[in-house]
């Protein structure tokens, strides 16, 4: 029996015509209703034609709504078809990853995004569906954005009659109509329930979040709040927290003092939980969805939830909701190849998506857990995916689609091209794409004649398994060396992270979700047997015999560590490592079976012990284990899941297998090196012979007999890095230097800069043969810089005859003296005795330069400074001679200096 009185009450029934009007005139449509509206329920029925005004027959079209996670999906088809008065299953059904169900009178099927996806790549006509609704497009999910330009694609080129609409709470209308051709946009008011604010900020400061850390002190704050709101207010509390660890911190601390039932709800949480918790109260718990009171079998209920309540989701009974005001989302540093969630502040649309959840049944309040100045400082929206996380599976899915580029995607932002190019790379490496031509640019791989960038065979069956194209290498190249069940499992692992109670060895956590009875372990499970089946494998497993744990030799997989980048097994047509010790399957340890997985899918990561914890990997990243882990005593690990603090100079490894040197090799085979390694370290050259897996050193020996280029520029980093100090230089070599310095400066034409950085760009002028033939260190302090110097004046147009003559080293002074010329500084400088310049009425010059004159005392020290000896005669000599006059009585000191006859003898001996 269809629930009329529910559906007539929901406020976006009221913009359904208009809604059917733009999608009839246009074929697209942008829906904007507020949190409790009804737009996830009502809106889905109506276009599939399952509800009428009982005057008018609508016809049946089939309808598929694109939540962006799991638990949205099985909770939207749980209440449209308790709304119809079904079972899910009939004219309702849902299917996300691994679970499926749907019948054959099912017209309305909700999916993640990620199967819309899959489902696109196989059928990109979508042959049978009629509307598709991408709903919560705000939280801009890569899949959802990626889903939206295929969507389009399908419109534009297959099948214009396809209807599409974006719906969400809190979006960028206006960018989303521009995406969609300039699309209408419909708002439903309905009838809103007033949200009040409290601003509930720490009383002390707390340290901003950084990486996965939230200071724990906010976390008791958070639990203060929720213990205020339950003492001050009516109702449910649903919570707002960033992720597992902190949602448990928080229970724990609120434990049997918050006077009600605490339940937690995630992505990893058991389904039963997820159910028991959209259900609401005992009375409610037939009606999925539907508003119940307050409390659970009469008591009342904090709800502590990530993310995933804060869209398509009723909670019933909730009227508080507190927020801790920060989300996370995925960063990927490519240098390191490291990717992991971060937690940041939370935007201003998902601040208000989250405030909706308190006014969905009835007024509300949500307690804010910061400033109400902080908030006007969050960012609008939450940041795209596309423009922060690993876009290697963003790629493979574009290059199936026949876009390698992705150029020719509507968008709403493009992918930014170092991450692209990134991404690109590992896929070439992995043999998912073909490999892009030398000298081809990266917008030249269109997927059309020629060129690289072009899906492969293999990519194909990669982008089909529903994993990151890491994890498909290594469930592909795996299976015939483990055996698939094996390898499904491990994989399975590696796909969602296994809880941190789970531990760090990969091998251990492998046992454990064996005969784990948590919602892990039977979320692990179906997702093994998702992989089991997968027909993609099937062409995989028939040949066995190639890697195995003591394998010693073969090309491995790799990529250049600065891109963070895999590489394929091999060649890059994508067969694995080949060994001639035949395949583990079946009699492979634990550990040796984790390892070869882990190391397959993140052969950049393998990494060898430094001693205290500490590993290096191949990336040249380094890594640091927990204390107490059994991984420190390993030589050699494949670590899968490692993260870098902000502050930190190593990775912090999650989640690891022990692997010997034989795996490490053949893994990361693509960078394996050996040969002559010759450079500048600690102060002198270094030549050695060094086998190397990337920046982890193997085998080392010294040479005896480096090749000299390679010395050459050893030396050449060597003056790069200490400077030109590393010369011999001479006074009469540095006093060369700065003459030449101040003709570059004030004359120019031939006279050449001899600054450090264009004295090392032109080494092949001056210091060679020299260069060539020195050898270490002690060689270039040999080298006599003056006479190397020299090869830079401007012999050719006769110029540096003229040396002497524009920068003097010496000039003659009135007493007969030839004095030394100072270049050093911006002004050329003459220091003499002050006797020895009587009767010189102007200022001496070079190259038209006045020299600054340094006017000394009988004893040599300085006694004033003129750039205008004619003025300083007529007005500051004075005041120097009735100074200095008494203390050097026997030299002279006449009135007038200008025409007095200079000396630089004392008066008896004149």
């Amino acid at each position: 029996m269809i629930r009329d009185d529910i559906l007539g009450s929901l406020p976006v029934h009221t913009a359904v015509p208009a809604l059917e009007r733009a999608l009839d005139a246009h074929g697209c449509a942008v829906l904007c209703a507020p949190p409790g509206t009804g737009k996830t329920t009502l809106v889905p029925l109506v276009l599939a034609g399952l509800l009428g005004d009982g005057s008018v027959a609508r016809p049946v079209r089939r309808v598929i709504v694109a939540e962006p996670r799991r638990i949205a999906a099985r909770a939207a088809a749980r209440r449209m078809a308790w709304l119809l008065g079904e079972q899910v299953g009939e004219r309702v059904g849902f299917t996300v990853r691994g679970e499926r169900v749907v019948g054959r009178a099912t017209v309305v099927e909700v999916v993640t995004t990620g199967v819309l996806l899959q489902r696109l790549q196989r059928d990109q006509e979508l042959a049978g569906v009629d509307v598709v609704i991408l709903d919560e497009c705000h939280e801009r999910h890569l899949d959802a954005d990626t889903v939206a330009a295929f969507l389009l694609d399908v419109r534009a080129a297959l099948r214009p009659e396809l209807r599409l609409v974006a719906a969400s709470a809190t979006t960028d209308a206006a960018g989303w109509a521009r995406l969609l051709g300039d699309a209408p946009v419909v708002e439903a008011r309905g009838v809103s329930y007033p949200v009040e604010v409290v601003w509930a900020p720490p009383v002390k400061p707390v340290r901003p979040p950084h990486g996965m850390r939230v200071d724990p002190a906010l976390l008791a704050h958070v639990a203060s709040v929720v213990r205020r709101a339950l003492a001050e207010r009516d109702g449910d509390v649903l919570c707002f927290l960033p992720g597992v660890g902190e949602i448990g911190r928080v229970a724990g601390l609120l434990g049997d003092a918050a006077g009600a039932e605490v339940l937690q709800v995630h992505g990893r949480a058991p389904a039963a939980v997820q159910d028991a918790v959209l259900a609401g109260s005992a009375g409610s718990a037939g009606s999925p969805g539907a508003a119940g009171s307050a409390g659970s079998a009469g008591g009342r209920r904090v709800v502590l939830a990530t993310a995933v309540a804060e869209s398509s989701l009723t909670v019933p009974g909730v009227r508080i909701v507190v927020d801790a005001g920060l989300a996370r989302e995925p960063r990927t540093d490519h240098a390191r190849g490291l990717s992991a969630l971060t937690t940041v502040r939370v935007s201003q649309a998902g601040a208000r998506q989250r405030a909706g959840r308190a006014g969905r049944e009835a007024p509300g309040v949500v307690y804010r857990c910061w400033t109400e100045a902080e908030d006007s400082r969050l960012a609008r929206f939450p940041s795209p995916e596309i423009k922060v996380a690993d876009l290697a599976a963003f790629a493979l899915q574009a290059a199936c689609w026949g876009d390698p580029s992705a150029a020719g995607l509507a968008l709403l932002d493009p992918p930014p091209a170092g991450a692209l190019a990134a991404a690109r790379s590992v896929l070439a490496a992995i043999g998912a794409v073909e490999a892009v031509e030398a000298g081809q640019g990266e917008g030249d791989t269109d997927g059309g004649g020629g060129g690289g960038g072009r899906v492969t065979e293999r990519g194909v069956r990669m982008a089909r398994l529903g994993l990151h194209p890491r994890l498909a290498r290594a469930l592909l190249d795996g299976a015939p060396e483990v055996g698939t069940r094996r390898a499904a499992e491990v994989v399975a692992l590696l796909s969602e992270e296994p809880p941190r109670a789970y531990g760090d060895d990969l091998a251990a956590a492998w046992r454990t979700a064996r005969r784990g009875a948590d919602g892990y372990a039977a979320r692990w499970r179906q997702e093994v047997r998702r992989l089991e089946r997968a027909p993609e494998l099937s062409s995989s497993t028939g040949s066995r015999g190639s890697v195995s744990a003591g394998a010693g030799a073969g090309a491995g997989a790799v990529s250049g560590a600065g891109a963070g980048a895999v590489s394929g097994a091999g060649e890059t047509s994508g067969s694995s490592p080949r060994s001639g010790s035949g395949s583990m399957s079946g009699s492979g340890s634990d550990d040796a079976v984790a390892g070869l997985i882990a190391a397959l899918a993140f052969p950049e990561r393998v990494a060898r012990a430094r001693g205290e914890g500490a590993c290096l990997m191949v990336s040249g990243t380094g890594g640091e284990l927990g204390e107490g882990s059994r991984l420190r005593g390993a030589p050699w690990l494949a670590v899968a899941v490692a993260d870098r603090p902000a502050t930190a100079a190593s990775a912090r490894v999650r989640l690891a297998a022990v692997i010997d040197e034989d795996t490490a090799r053949a893994a990361a085979g693509r960078l394996l090196v050996a040969g002559e390694e010759v450079r500048w370290e600690g102060g002198d050259v270094v030549a050695r012979e060094v086998e190397r897996l990337g920046a982890v050193e193997l085998s080392v020996r010294a040479l005896r007999a480096p090749d000299g280029r390679l010395v050459r520029a050893a030396l050449l980093d060597g003056l790069r890095r200490e400077g030109l100090g590393l010369l011999r230089w001479t006074r009469d070599a540095q006093g060369l230097r700065d003459r030449l310095d101040f003709l570059h400066r004030e004359v120019g034409g031939g006279w050449p800069d001899v600054s450090d950085v264009a004295l090392l760009a032109r080494a092949d002028e001056w210091l060679e043969p020299e260069l060539s033939r020195a050898r270490r260190r002690s060689d270039l302090g040999r080298l006599d810089a003056g006479q190397a110097l020299r090869r830079l004046l401007p012999w050719t147009t006769g110029e540096a005859a003229r040396l002497d003559e524009l920068a003097p080293e010496r000039v003659e002074v009135p007493s007969g003296s030839r004095v030394r010329v100072e270049y050093g500084g911006p002004q050329p400088v003459l220091a003499v005795k002050l006797q020895e310049l009587f009767g010189l009425r102007e200022t001496p010059k070079v190259a038209g330069v006045p020299v600054l004159v340094h006017l000394l005392s009988p004893a040599g020290r300085p006694a004033a400074v003129t750039a205008d000896l004619a003025s300083f005669w007529r007005e500051g000599y004075r005041a120097v001679r009735a100074e200095l006059r008494g203390r050097y009585p026997r030299h002279p000191w006449p009135e007038d200096p200008s025409t007095a006859v200079p000396t630089r003898r004392l008066n008896q001996r004149r």
